[in-house]
């Protein structure tokens, strides 16, 4: 019956692709990319937050609470603040700004528009970073997928690589055909699925199980984790890099792109408070998820097996079809956020790499289909690392993607937006330097002070925007114009 829950699942999904596939058979790339900014709020606020969501939510994110303590909680505290902020202060001047700035589809077009530059440098930098960073954030989503396939068909258990195999092939398809309208339309209906499961699964345990939250560290003796002595304490770095994560929605594009998608910025107020409501009930009952996990499974960490927390929790409260509609819900978390990225990808290579450097005349129709083309190659790169047994955990992969993409662009984006001072050159050298911190303190200096390193790559990106800025020649009057005239843009 989860097989059959599964599949039906899948039908729908599949079903949505096709069905754009079909009524957007001449679709310039724009539609494709960007559908035609035809968004209406509901679908753009649950579009926002599932794509933002990936199977992390299910998975990752309580299966750090249950090996590593609830000092991991702040990631979930920062994640909604940051939700919050991101709604407020980007989503109603991003849209705006994107049409003043030459009716911009994607983050490294905006950006050089906002500038009026024709130099290709600034989008050329930003796709190779988009690249890089969804590729990890995909493989992420598959490693999920992975999991999942393996719990409802078990037979997958000594062929890992053809359960994630199957769960790509899915994902590609409805991203290929459809576009945003199907990678919208797919994550509202996922958006949905996800926060259902998620409440579901503590408010029955709450209703159903007699909890002895005394005995949170029963199982637990002797594992070499601070948590044992103290399951609820907080380190400062466990505060510090918790809060940092809120920083990387600043930067985020399958999430900024649908600021841009929305029909009108007057719409962007309702979808502010659904994506809000949405992402405190969605975070908050995961850490509940973690918490029950931990006691009512104690043999979860001694397996290695945290990130299951909720597959084990839903097989043992539901019935098996039950259980299968709820862990759709960590595919549906893992597949909306993964086509968002394909697309995002896709997009940012055929526009500010493809057509920038190589075809600066292709059509639209032949952008649209080198667009389907890199949704694949992103994907088959995704799969391998995926499949690479040293490649980390689903926690890792979305982490390390998360703060490439805050340290890196979260600055420029909002001093693009507040600050009419910003120059080219100073946008430019804030990505680099973000970028290039951020890994260096990965390799170097994240271990060893156990701080998140979207806060030091954050915090240079945005010193180095700034000077540079200020240093150099002030903006055009064509460039300011841009920025005056998005900001004293009529509410539509």
């Amino acid at each position: 019956m989860k097989l059959f829950a599964f599949i039906l699942y899948f039908a729908v999904v599949l079903g949505i692709g096709v069905y754009f596939f079909l009524r957007t058979k001449s679709a310039s790339s724009k539609d494709y990319f960007l559908g035609g900014r035809s968004m209406g709020p509901w679908v753009t606020a649950m579009s926002a937050q599932a794509s933002d969501m990936s199977g992390w939510l299910l998975m990752g994110f309580p299966g750090s609470i249950v090996a590593f303590g609830f000092g991991k909680m702040w990631i979930g505290i920062g994640l909604a603040l940051g939700t919050i902020a991101n709604w407020i202060l980007v989503a109603r001047r991003l849209r705006r700004f994107s049409v003043a700035a030459g009716d911009s589809i994607t983050i490294p077009e905006y950006l050089s528009n906002r500038f009026a530059s024709k130099n290709p440098a600034l989008r050329i930098v930003c796709a190779v970073v988009f690249l890089i960073c969804f590729t990890l954030y995909v493989a992420s989503a598959f490693a999920a997928g992975k999991e999942l396939f393996i719990d409802v068909l078990p037979s997958l258990a000594d062929k890992p690589n053809l359960a994630m195999f199957i769960f790509a092939v899915i994902l590609i398809s409805y991203t290929f055909l459809g576009g945003f309208k199907a990678v919208c339309y797919t994550d509202f209906f996922q958006g949905i699925m996800m926060l259902v499961a998620i409440l579901a699964v503590p408010i029955i345990i709450l209703f159903t199980k007699n909890l002895d939250f005394g005995a949170i560290n029963s199982g637990f003796e002797g594992t070499a984790n601070y948590f044992v002595s103290n399951p609820f304490s907080a380190t400062p770095q466990d505060i510090i890099s918790g809060l940092a994560w809120g920083l990387g929605y600043f930067g985020m594009p399958h999430i900024l792109v649908r600021f841009m998608g929305i029909r009108k910025a007057s719409m962007v107020k309702k979808s502010a408070t659904v994506a809000s409501v949405w992402v405190v009930l969605s975070l908050g009952a995961a850490i509940l998820i973690a918490l029950f996990g931990r006691l009512l499974h104690p043999e979860l960490i001694a397996n290695g097996t945290q990130e299951t927390v909720f597959i084990v929790l839903s097989n043992d409260l539901f019935p098996p079809f039950i259980a299968g509609v709820l862990l759709s819900a960590i595919l549906a978390a893992a597949m909306s956020t993964a086509d968002s990225q394909l697309l995002v990808a896709s997009s940012s290579f055929t526009s500010d790499i493809y057509k920038t450097v190589f075809r600066r005349k292709a059509s639209d129709k032949e952008e649209l289909w080198i667009g389907r083309c890199v949704v694949i190659i992103v994907a088959v790169v995704a799969y391998f690392i995926a499949a690479n047994p040293n490649c980390g955990g689903i926690m890792d992969l979305v982490g390390n993607a998360w703060a490439g993409f805050g340290a890196a662009f979260g600055p420029v984006i909002l001093l693009s937006l507040f600050w009419r001072r910003l120059t080219y050159a100073g946008a430019i050298t804030g990505i680099i330097t973000g970028i290039v911190t951020d890994v260096l303190w990965l390799n170097f200096l994240s271990e060893k002070t156990g701080i998140y390193e979207i806060v030091p790559g954050f915090i240079v990106c945005l010193i180095a925007a700034v000077a540079v800025s200020l240093i150099g020649p002030k903006p055009s009057k064509e460039v300011t114009d841009i920025f005056d005239a998005a900001t004293s843009a009529v509410e539509e």
